[in-house]
């Protein structure tokens, strides 16, 4: 049963209650001085336990579960940095309106009286406001107290490695079916914990039980791989309730909350990364990663390949490198599934990734 009805169902109660009660009151007041047509006690007591209960049930909601969720939904979209800068902000202006409201409140009426008051109201926004302005340099100053303290040379490695615990990275789900975040992971270059809010989680959830075998699979392999990502000691990987209202889409949602919590996206999606940019979120591209780390050949560079098929262009043979760079072989039909020496051509590079043009060793020095 729904929260909202039952809270309906209780305001209605509740005031009927009332209804009746001050019903029945004014009906006894009204009928000491009785006059023909008048309503009896009775029809008063029922007429406004009727209203009472009908007010109950409309406008429970309202002042109850309502306020409520909008806190709620509030709450969710601030990080806990924020959160925290606002409580000391809080505290601190309350501190401050206490110290000023004892002089203020000997001044004469009526400002001793409201005066005290305001103060509170102002003071409390004004640190509220400061605080959560100045919330990255607050948590650097006591971050560094805290590493300046005895024995701060011993905690000096475990201070440095985690030194990004600060910092947020939020992962896509195309990215976590994708796999090759893990072993990223466990090479401890990724600077940051890693946030999986829970719609990405539902979205991994319902690609798992597509009837689609091939998707499926893919799910399958992301829940997978997000098993792994929580077992690695590596890197924090935490899974949030953070949501953002009035969008559906997963990836307008990790862009507005990419920018809500000013952190980095984790993704190999090539729409999710344009749009992400154009709005000023910084993205990761584990793509762009892969193809920055691949060994860089030049021209006369000697190298070994496996040709495993045909180009397309005549007498042509392709093979691959360890990280998949594509090697197109000169001549190299008549070494299928050997292994050759190459000697560099060419090395080109286009959208999907880099290619290199070889041509057997034998053959370059045949021609010299």
């Amino acid at each position: 049963m729904n929260i909202e009805f039952i809270i309906r169902l209780i305001g209605m109660i509740v005031l009927a209650i009332g209804g009746v009660v001050w019903g029945q009151n004014l009906g006894i007041s009204a009928n000491s001085n009785a006059v023909p047509g008048m309503l009896t006690v009775e029809q008063y007591t029922f007429t406004f336990g009727l209203l009472g209960a009908l007010v109950g049930l409309i406008l429970t909601p309202y002042v109850t579960t309502r306020p409520v969720r909008a806190v709620k939904s509030v709450l969710t979209r601030v990080s806990a940095q924020t959160l925290s800068a606002s409580l000391l902000g809080l505290i601190s202006g309350l501190l401050v309106a206490a110290l000023f409201s004892f002089p203020i409140s000997l001044l004469p009426k009526p400002f001793g009286q409201i005066l005290p008051f305001i103060g509170v109201l102002v003071f409390g926004y004004l640190g509220v406001a400061v605080f959560v302005t100045r919330q990255d340099d607050l948590f650097s100053i006591l971050s560094s107290f805290k590493g300046a303290g005895p024995g701060s040379s011993k905690e000096a490695a475990a201070g440095n490695a985690n030194w990004a615990d600060n910092r947020t990275i939020l992962l896509d789900t195309s990215v976590i079916i994708d796999g090759r975040i893990a072993d990223i992971t466990r090479t401890g270059f990724l600077p940051g914990s890693l946030l999986i809010p829970r719609f990405v989680l539902n979205e991994l959830q319902y690609i798992a039980d597509s009837p689609d075998a091939l998707r499926r699979q893919r799910g399958r392999r992301g829940m997978e791989v997000l098993a792994a990502l929580q077992k690695e000691p590596t890197i924090p990987v935490r899974i949030s309730d953070i949501d953002v209202e009035g969008m559906r889409e997963v990836d307008d949602k990790l862009v507005v909350l990419a920018r809500q919590l000013r952190c980095p996206i984790l993704t190999n999606d090539y729409n999710l990364n344009r749009v992400a940019e154009l709005q000023g979120v910084t993205v990761l591209n584990i793509n762009e990663l892969a193809n920055a780390v691949k060994s860089v050949l030049l021209p006369g560079e000697i190298m070994s390949v496996h040709v495993i098929q045909e180009g397309r262009e005549s007498g042509q043979g392709v093979g691959y490198m360890d990280d998949g760079t594509m090697v197109v072989v000169e001549n190299g039909r008549e070494y299928m599934e050997k292994e050759i020496l190459v000697v560099v051509t060419k090395v080109l590079q286009t959208a999907a990734g880099r290619m290199i043009f070889a041509r057997p060793e034998d053959s370059s020095n045949g021609e010299h």
